[in-house]
């Protein structure tokens, strides 16, 4: 039954919650396939061997339900490559690992795809024709916040510091394994949605800063502050930890959800765009200090 199916065991393992419904019709629809399977085409009943498969038609149905039911409990995932083979191995391994998938193969239909919201996270190839991947992120950040992570060219600093900069939470030199990606993904998520054991205090404030953790809001001098799901985490770590210096270390793991790598820039960008959307203290220095060699400190005066 459902629960001995692999494909089950998977949603299980990542704490997918499904509903009844979708239990029932996924027990349904493993039962038409794997009856199908065992009858064998040589029997007389292929094809009837269950009282609810009429032909195809209410196989298709139940498949169809099943894949409904369960992908409204799925983290949804947009890949936008136009590599056609590497694109559908990602595709495999994300579903196989729990995930719903959906791909688009160009800049511009996945700017439209990606805009519609039906997504918890867009992986965005920089490499691609007509439209790159930089300006499908810069055209994306003007109207959403979905988190993002950019697949870039092993070595090349300046497409993932610009994709960074234009508001990309992480990035992933290719060739990456799926295993990589998805343990990317899924860390980015988790940090975008914490768990409630995770979230504390309705409201945090130092300064002229606020953050609503809950909400997922930040103000600066009661001003809204626009921030990415890494910018939001990197600030509310330094946000709890007021006038102590903490290390790039700690940053990435708290806030990216992973250790940080040799050479990895990745933080000094996303710092560097925070104080240009925060405001100044009175003396025009900003709430953020490096501490070098060591980290960042949040300030107040």
């Amino acid at each position: 039954m459902a629960g001995n199916d692999p494909r089950w065991k998977n949603l299980a393992r990542r704490g997918v919650k499904i509903g009844k419904e979708a239990l029932s019709h996924f027990q349904c629809a493993i039962s038409v396939e794997e009856n199908r399977v065992n009858a064998g085409k040589g029997s007389a009943n292929f094809g009837k061997e269950s009282p609810r498969y009429d032909g195809g038609k209410s196989g298709c149905r139940y498949h169809a339900a099943v894949k409904t039911a369960l992908e409204r409990d799925m983290n949804r995932v947009l890949l936008i490559d136009d590599d056609v083979e590497l694109v559908e191995m990602l595709r495999e391994y994300l579903e196989q690992d729990g995930y719903a998938v959906h791909a688009e193969h160009d800049g511009r239909s996945g700017l439209r795809e990606a805009l519609t919201g039906r997504y918890d996270i867009a992986v965005l190839d920089v490499m691609m024709p007509g439209q790159n991947g930089v300006e499908t992120l810069r055209q994306l950040r003007r109207d959403s916040h979905l988190p993002v992570l950019m697949l870039t060219a092993k070595g090349d600093d300046t497409d993932r510091i610009l994709g960074l900069e234009m508001g990309a939470d992480d990035y992933v030199p290719k060739p990456c394994t799926p295993r990589e990606l998805s343990a990317r993904i899924r860390a980015i998520l988790r940090r975008a949605r914490p768990a409630p054991e995770e979230r504390r205090a309705d409201q945090l404030a130092f300064g002229l800063l606020e953050m609503w953790p809950e909400q997922r809001r930040a103000a600066w001098g009661g001003r809204q502050v626009e921030l990415t799901s890494t910018e939001f985490n990197l600030l509310e770590v330094l946000l709890r930890n007021p006038g102590r210096t903490v290390s790039k270390q700690e940053l990435s793991e708290k806030a990216l959800g992973r250790p940080l790598a040799r050479f990895d820039r990745n933080i000094d960008v996303h710092m560097s765009s925070l104080r240009q959307k925060l405001g100044t203290l009175p003396d025009g220095r900003s709430c953020i200090h490096t501490v070098h060699r060591q980290g960042y400190l949040l300030i107040k005066d």
